[in-house]
């Protein structure tokens, strides 16, 4: 039911579904949004799995690019992988990334 009308615990309650494995096709028949924008949140919640099945110690650095270019925050990638801020933030100046910005056109 929280799926299916819109709330302001909607995203909440879809980023919960999808954690749990849900289709994106019963998940669009609940909410009819978008399948697309479905698959990029899908996307997301898979790159947070991901990370929350590494440590700080183990993490490889290609999944911690991606996650950067996904816009996850050095705060995020911390709590995914149960380390510090700080020590995202060293191992992504250690090894040279810089944080991504995505440009928005704001035009089309």
């Amino acid at each position: 039911d929280e799926l299916s009308q819109p709330t302001d615990k909607r995203m909440f309650v879809l980023a919960a579904a999808l954690k749990q494995n849900e289709t994106i096709d019963k998940l669009y028949s609940l909410t009819k949004i978008d399948k697309w924008f479905l698959n990029r949140m899908e996307n997301i919640i898979n790159l947070q799995n991901t990370l929350e099945s590494y440590k700080y110690t183990n993490l490889p650095i290609e999944l911690l690019i991606k996650s950067k270019q996904l816009g996850f925050s050095d705060k995020q990638i911390a709590s995914f992988i149960e380390c510090t801020e700080l020590m995202v933030r060293k191992m992504r100046e250690e090894n040279n990334i810089k944080p991504f910005n995505k440009q928005i056109d704001t035009v089309a």
